[in-house]
């Protein structure tokens, strides 16, 4: 298969996509159940189609392209990436993987491969989690894991619940459960992704194989207090709510440094309520992002972040609410599928390093009941999440290659 068919082919359909942003010029915004959103799927669904497959929209907003088959009830091998962003994200993150699937169903039906299970390319809705603060949506949905009263639950800084927008969207969120695959139809997990990290590109490394995945815990803290005036209310005498969490806040980076093994911690978003100069904040509330490869460390910093917040809260006299938005272990990928791709990559004389990933993805959320591999492209400096993310064409189109082959022989097996 000549590699310049598939680097143009992986070139026009993300130059495509870049199209669908909120912020035109300052980055890809793409969140959850929103035009830009559409606009995506829409494209996908297309892609899709243009290769052969047949496609539909699941209940909770998924697109599925299925290269069928001769045994409809053996387990299939599955490949994809999320279609949503951050905000004011890169071109690159997420959908590259999804159009990366794409091609590997192109491929395989280019090479004549007669499957003997179903291939399954899959845009995945909302893993980013910047919308509701939650994360993994579309591909925890498949697994069985998301239902209406979660739906319900989480909602936007704008006060919209997941139920309420993909109403909007045109979706019924009372049938989320309807995304759900019947366990064991999903039999493998291939998703190619930009490595959002440094090493790769610094090295000098075409690809990167992904052995693990970190765990993460993200939760939304908020602290109350008393709103008083700035001028007239003693040290002493004020219920503080900033002056609690912040003490808290401060100590949360060295714990995660004390671990010394890759593990960290973020606090992404701070609210003051009322929010004015001279106003004693009555309320604060705080974002924390916890990942470790190894998950003790991650429940640690959460013991020890509730502790710090009954002591300061107790002192100040006020309470606090910490709410869990995401809970998921850390996963080991399988080594039987990585080991097939480094195989490719030798005899394609490919350069590849063994590397975990500090970032989660889709993989993470399907690789903790099913086998699971990852393949990393470079990402120039090491910059993602922002509008100068930037990875080489040449480079998806080798990735594609690479997981094509590995598709071929677990289709056929």
């Amino acid at each position: 298969m000549a590699i310049e068919e598939v680097i143009g082919r992986v070139a026009r359909d993300l130059e495509h996509l870049k199209k669908y942003t909120a912020t035109p010029g300052e980055g890809c915004t793409r969140l959850p159940f929103t035009k830009e959103a559409k606009e995506a799927v829409e494209y996908l669904r297309s892609l899709m189609e243009e290769a052969g497959l047949e496609v539909h929209e699941d209940a909770a907003g998924n697109v599925i392209g299925i290269l069928k088959g001769e045994d409809q009830e053996a387990p299939c091998v599955m490949m994809g990436s999320h279609y949503d962003s951050v905000v004011n994200g890169g071109d690159f993150d997420g959908i590259a993987g999804a159009v990366c699937a794409i091609e590997v169903a192109r491929q395989l039906k280019e090479k004549g491969v007669t499957p003997k299970r179903n291939f399954a390319a899959v845009g995945f809705c909302d893993e980013e989690g910047m919308r509701f603060g939650t994360g993994y949506f579309g591909s925890g949905a498949m697994l069985g894991d998301r239902d209406v009263e979660y739906c319900r639950k989480f909602k936007d800084t704008d006060g919209i619940s997941i139920y309420e927008a993909m109403k909007g969207y045109g979706l019924d969120p009372e049938k989320i459960g309807d995304a759900k695959w019947k366990e064991g139809s999903i039999g493998h997990f291939l998703e190619v992704h930009i490595e959002q990290g440094p090493v790769l590109d610094a090295e000098g490394v075409e690809i990167g194989l992904v052995d693990c995945i970190v765990g993460i815990q993200r939760y939304m803290v908020t602290v109350y207090g008393r709103a008083d005036h700035a001028g007239t209310t003693p040290m002493d005498m004020r219920m503080d709510a900033v002056d609690a969490a912040t003490k808290v806040i401060s100590k949360i980076p060295d714990w995660a440094r004390e671990k010394a093994d890759g593990t960290v911690a973020t606090i992404g978003y701070i609210n003051t309520v009322p929010g004015g100069m001279n106003i004693v904040a009555e309320k604060c509330e705080f974002t924390v992002d916890i990942r470790s490869k190894n998950n003790d460390n991650i429940n640690d910093i959460t013991r020890r972040i509730r502790a710090a917040l009954d002591r300061e809260v107790k002192q100040m006299g006020g309470s606090y609410e910490m709410d869990n938005k995401l809970t998921i272990t850390p996963v080991q990928l399988s080594m039987d599928m990585l080991k097939v791709m480094e195989k490719s990559c030798q005899e394609h004389e490919i350069s590849y390093k063994y590397l975990p990933s500090g970032a989660g993805h889709d993989a993470l959320e399907i690789g903790q009941t099913i086998p699971t591999a990852m393949l990393f492209v470079p990402s120039k400096d090491g910059r993602s999440h922002c509008p100068v993310e930037f990875s080489k064409y040449s480079d998806f189109a080798k990735a594609s290659v690479l997981a094509a082959e590995l598709a071929e022989k677990l289709v056929t097996e």
